[in-house]
């Protein structure tokens, strides 16, 4: 039977708890993390070492476990079938090796998300806290994660990258050091700034803050982790025009920036550069309340998926049903296609940051909700 189609295999085992067997086979093991997703509450992880690769899987009944190859053509490899049973029961599966990534139907949603209703914050990748700022993810098709690191210095992490479709990092509260292939040494991003990360564009977080606070959002909700043992950062080349799954690297500095009138009345905004620098993917635009601004209208909108964090300031959200909600710092809200909104009530401090999927869409007036 051939075999050159097959570029490696898995045995999996299950797991009731990701977080006490992994350091089991990494710290005493010796093993060596591979991936692992997702990144907010890890359920799989992938291990390597002594010849043989595990992948430690949450929440499945495995009693003679599951030998996984990946194939670059899985249909090429043991006739086409995709599952096998060998004699002792243990489950054979061939699946692809370089799967195409999937982005959900959004199912949308009106959410609010209050720093005051004490979300859970959950221990994630690399000992981060990570907090749920959409927990419907709209059908999985976009994850926004408010992350804090309480205690500053060096960060336990490797180089990695991401299979996504889009994924910024907007930095909250203090400052963090990250190196990216091809962009040169160790960059800094302090409070306001923020850089996307383009599809696998290797990575590694060094250091930072006492308290930093980073927003996160990756679409889709849940993507792929992989470890990248043999790339130094940072590279020997430098690159910034470098082209990463139809993508560019951008890094967007507030002490840069330029104001403009923002689409809703009253405020004025500061525009990223991540629309051109996704090909109109998404886009990325901070909006404050304008000096003697009018006061909002009623709108609304067709962006597929409009997500916004209140960073600073308060306001009032009118809308979905005519509900009103008080926000404050720390709090954040999707508006779905088509929904009458307004903004009152606001603060002459509010500030927000806004997440536009596709970049560019429309704006519609309203004379009531």
């Amino acid at each position: 039977m051939p075999t050159n189609e097959v570029t490696r295999a898995e045995v999996r085992v299950s797991t009731e708890d990701l977080k006490l067997d992994l350091p089991f086979f990494t710290n005493v093991l010796g093993f060596r993390l591979e991936q692992i997703f997702p990144a907010d509450d890890p359920a799989i992880a992938v291990v390597s070492g002594y010849g043989v690769r595990l992948r430690l899987e949450r929440g499945v009944a495995d009693n003679a476990g599951t030998l996984r190859l990946l194939c670059d053509d899985p249909l090429q490899f043991a006739s086409g079938k995709t599952e096998l049973t060998a004699p002792n029961g243990m489950r054979v599966e061939i699946v692809d090796a370089n799967p195409p990534l999937q982005q959900p139907t959004t199912q949308h949603s009106f959410v609010v998300r209050r720093l005051k209703d004490r979300a859970p914050w959950i221990i994630g990748r690399a000992g981060m806290h990570y907090r749920d700022l959409i927990p419907d993810r709209l059908g999985g098709s976009i994850i926004a994660s408010h992350i804090r690191i309480p205690d500053g210095g060096p960060v336990p992490d490797m180089v990695h990258y991401h299979t996504v479709g889009f994924q910024l990092i907007y930095c909250y509260r203090g400052w963090v050091d990250v190196i990216y292939e091809d962009q040169g040494g160790p960059i800094r991003l302090g409070a306001g700034d923020c850089v996307i990360q383009p599809p696998e564009i290797r990575h590694r977080v060094l250091e930072a803050s006492d308290n930093v606070e980073v927003i996160e959002i990756g679409v889709p909700a849940e993507h792929i982790t992989t470890i990248d043992h043999d790339m130094v950062l940072p590279t020997a080349t430098r690159n910034p025009d470098r082209i990463f799954g139809g993508q560019r690297f951008v890094h967007h500095k507030v002490a840069e920036a330029q104001w403009s009138p923002w689409r809703i009345n009253g405020f004025e905004h500061r525009d990223t550069g991540i629309c051109k620098g996704t090909a109109g993917v998404a886009n990325v635009q901070v909006a404050r309340r304008a000096s003697g601004g009018d006061a909002p209208g009623i709108s609304s909108h067709d962006s597929d998926i409009l997500f916004s964090f209140v960073m600073e300031g308060t306001m009032t959200l009118n809308g979905d049903g005519d509900n009103a909600h008080s926000l404050s710092p720390g709090d954040g809200f999707v508006v779905p296609p088509g929904v009458r909104t307004q903004y009152s009530q606001c603060s002459d401090d509010l500030e927000l940051l806004e997440v536009s999927l596709p970049g560019e869409f429309a704006t519609h007036r309203h004379d009531t909700l």
